[in-house]
């Protein structure tokens, strides 16, 4: 090797090690560093909203569930011991939390049925009893000059030796958390990491920069899908289930005509690319026409879905969703050394040994398969597949082993992102995630297209 001042260098072994190890380490920091960035965005997301939470009440109420005794509630009083030794536990906390002065010389009593009142001068009272719908809850009842009217909040119920210790109120973060805003992050996150990766899987086999589920017309089929089912009411399976089914079959045949129709060219990527843009266009015209003969409240039924949001999100959801993404995932990344050979033409990767035309097909079918689960509940949520890759590759190279599990990553820091954007930014009302990922994504591409100085294809 030559150096600026001309004279030659021998690169040893130890400095290539060194060069190696930085060229990884680069890639394993933004690993991390997406990892990172998604704990934080869902911490901020999950406490904003209509109930008042800070992020540590959220991060406090997740981490609760796998670890309850180290994230327990602060204790405040045994009910047996009350009015008896944690009566002026009890008294003191009211002080110290609510301000509420008047009870350090009020009467403190307990009925048979366990309800703890407090009285003092005037209407000045407090009450605090069992849920009677919620073992698990007390609710606190306070009255007098600490409000104007009337306050209810909750403590949490624990039993411990046959005992209900009752700990600081969990049960709004608990609920919010759990029941309405993490199903909502979880489904982002597991749908950005299937999105991201799925792009950039098909923009590995299929070479092309503008590859991805969308404009492969795989979103445009589950559109189609979906908007068959509200439309008409046809599909291929009833119920609950109608509008999913719908657009998860019609998105899997979809890839299944490319497929088809690329075969005969012997499935390569120019033809893939070109019979995909084709079927874009082919179910974006059908979906058109059965909104065209639409009623007016099911046309706007079916535009809301095809635009795409996180507001379906549940449990079951999530879990439907992610065990499609895990099983999916694996043999994705496995392939991601032939997906770097095939970069260097067919020709080449044959000579190498990859079987060319069984990878391509095995992975779009995967990949397919991935995105159709996605986008049956969520919708069409464009862009992800697009920018997501193309960011990564600027970021860390095109080296797809580490291409593809960040491109995962950044898609479920972009989604995440997007919908925290949507909920928040004309609060109480929620944006459609798909609308905002547009809006968001659309610029950003534009600014790193222009500010690109080197091909990285």
């Amino acid at each position: 090797m030559a150096t600026a001042t001309g004279e030659s260098h021998t690169v040893t072994a130890d400095e290539i090690r060194e060069q190696y190890k930085k060229f990884v380490g680069r890639k394993i920091f933004f690993i991390f560093f997406f990892i990172a960035l998604i704990v934080g965005i869902t911490g901020v997301s999950t406490s904003l909203g209509s109930a008042d939470l800070t992020v540590w009440d959220s991060y406090s109420s997740i981490l609760r569930k796998p670890f309850p005794n180290t994230f327990e509630s602060k204790y405040i009083f045994t009910l047996d011991d009350v009015p008896g030794s944690d009566g002026e536990r009890l008294k003191q906390y009211l002080i110290d939390e609510y301000g509420i002065v008047w009870v350090q010389s009020a009467e403190i009593s307990k009925s048979a049925d366990g309800k703890i009142t407090i009285t003092g001068e005037g209407d000045n009272n407090v009450e605090i009893m069992l849920d009677e719908r919620d073992t698990e809850k007390m609710t606190v009842k306070i009255s007098g000059d600490i409000d104007p009217g009337h306050r209810v909040n909750d403590f949490k119920v624990k039993e411990v030796n046959g005992e209900l210790h009752i700990h600081e109120s969990t049960w709004l973060a608990d609920v919010c958390v759990w029941n309405l805003r993490l199903p909502r992050i979880i489904l982002g996150i597991v749908a950005g990491i299937g999105l991201g990766l799925a792009g950039a899987v098909m923009q590995a086999i299929l070479r092309n920069p503008l590859a991805s589920p969308y404009t492969l017309g795989i979103s445009s089929g589950a559109g189609f899908g979906a908007s068959l089912a509200i439309l008409a009411g046809a599909g291929f399976v009833g119920g609950k289930y109608l509008i999913i089914g719908n657009a998860f079959v019609f998105a899997l045949l979809v890839s299944f005509i490319i497929l088809g129709l690329s075969s005969r060219k012997g499935a390569t990527p120019e033809t893939m690319i070109l019979a995909g843009i084709a079927m874009m266009y082919l179910f974006g015209a059908m979906t058109t026409i059965l909104q065209y003969f639409g009623e007016a409240e099911a046309v706007k039924e079916a535009v809301f879905w095809m635009v795409g949001d996180l507001n379906r999100a549940s449990w079951s959801v999530v879990t439907i969703v992610s065990v499609v993404i895990a099983l999916c995932t694996p043999y994705l990344l496995a392939k991601s050394w032939d997906l770097n050979v095939m970069g260097a033409g067919d020709e080449t990767a044959k000579s190498l040994g990859v079987n060319v035309k069984r990878t391509r097909v095995t992975t779009m079918i995967v990949s397919t398969v991935m995105v159709a689960t996605i986008v049956s509940f969520t919708g069409t949520i464009g862009f992800i597949g697009l920018v997501a890759p193309h960011m990564t590759r600027l970021a860390i190279g095109g080296d797809n082993r580490y291409v593809l599990p960040v491109s995962g990553l950044l898609g479920a820091v972009i989604l995440i992102s997007a919908d925290l954007v949507a909920r928040r930014i004309i609060a109480p009302v929620i944006l459609p995630v798909g609308a905002v990922t547009a809006f968001m994504g659309a610029p950003l591409f534009l600014y790193l297209i222009m500010r690109r100085r080197r091909e990285y294809w």
